[in-house]
């Protein structure tokens, strides 16, 4: 599976601080029926073997659903999992050295915050770009918010496909509008949201909108 801009509408990133009620599993669960189109598991807390673990049964999951499965910096545990995709950011392993150690049939997304960072992401195999933070986020406390301007050029840089990220919620989606971009990362406005099933209904009804305007 390669990456296309389908993948990018509604493309949920996993942060387990919402969990408690239901698992990361089941959360997961939810967006997939609700709609999202990409899931990204990012984990900062458990140990390798709990990853893997995790990993696979996730992978698994999206394999069911037929949407892209994508790991958050561990090059291992993508490989180590058959994840679909691997995603790292400028402060992680160069994405050049992921490539080589991914294979060609893994998807590769890149975090970009310029256009020349997009452009070196795209020579060193990208398959995708991550673009943030587009709206002040609680997830990462020191990334500066990107202009419209900037997610413009970055886009109108590149042919693959493009996702924004950081502070994206149904309130300021649509402000995405004729940026360019073909789709929105999320965390809190699904992980965080008491439906999330029902919430991501609503999201992707927004997501596409937001395109194709």
């Amino acid at each position: 599976m390669k990456c296309d801009k389908k993948h990018m509408l509604l493309y949920a990133v996993t942060d387990r601080a919402w969990t408690g009620k239901q698992t990361l599993y089941q959360q997961v669960e939810a967006a997939l029926k609700g709609g999202v189109t990409c899931v990204q598991l990012r984990e900062k807390e458990l140990d390798q073997a709990e990853f893997l673990q995790e990993a696979k049964e996730l992978c698994a999951l999206c394999r069911r659903y037929g949407v892209p499965f994508i790991v958050n910096d561990n090059v291992d545990i993508a490989v180590a999992c058959k994840a679909d995709g691997i995603h790292v950011g400028q402060e992680d392993m160069a994405a050049g050295e992921v490539r080589r150690r991914a294979g060609e049939d893994m998807i590769l997304g890149v975090s970009v915050h310029t256009a020349e960072e997009a452009r070196q992401a795209v020579r060193d195999g990208a398959d995708y770009l991550g673009l943030g933070a587009v709206f002040p986020t609680s997830t990462k406390t020191d990334a500066k918010p990107m202009t419209k301007e900037t997610l413009q050029a970055i886009c109108d840089a590149v042919e693959i496909p493009v996702v924004a990220i950081g502070g994206i919620n149904r309130d300021n989606l649509l402000n995405l509008a004729g940026s360019g971009v073909d789709g929105v990362a999320l965390v809190s406005a699904v992980f965080s949201a008491e439906d999330i099933e029902g919430t991501c209904r609503g999201l992707r009804v927004l997501s596409e909108k937001m395109v194709n305007t």
